[in-house]
């Protein structure tokens, strides 16, 4: 199975985006281009505020950008 090279989701014929095969339809826009980093990074913190809700010290903005760095997509971005 593929997965999207922006956020790691396996793509799936309903996952998959139309336009751009390299991504899922969460992480590029109509056109099949990337979404910008910042809005990617706010999204997976919910995911990951999501599966610990009761985490009450979690950091999921840093959380969400050490999991950005290991996608394909952002692994050139640093400090």
């Amino acid at each position: 199975m593929k997965h999207c090279l922006a956020c790691g989701m396996g793509l799936s014929p309903e996952t998959v985006h139309p336009v751009n095969d390299r991504y899922c339809s969460y992480c590029a826009d109509e056109n099949g281009v990337l979404k910008p980093r910042e809005e990617l990074q706010e999204g997976i913190a919910r995911w990951l505020q999501s599966m610990t809700p009761d985490d009450k010290d979690a950091d999921y903005m840093k959380r969400a950008d050490y999991y950005l760095r290991a996608m394909p997509a952002f692994a050139e971005d640093g400090e």
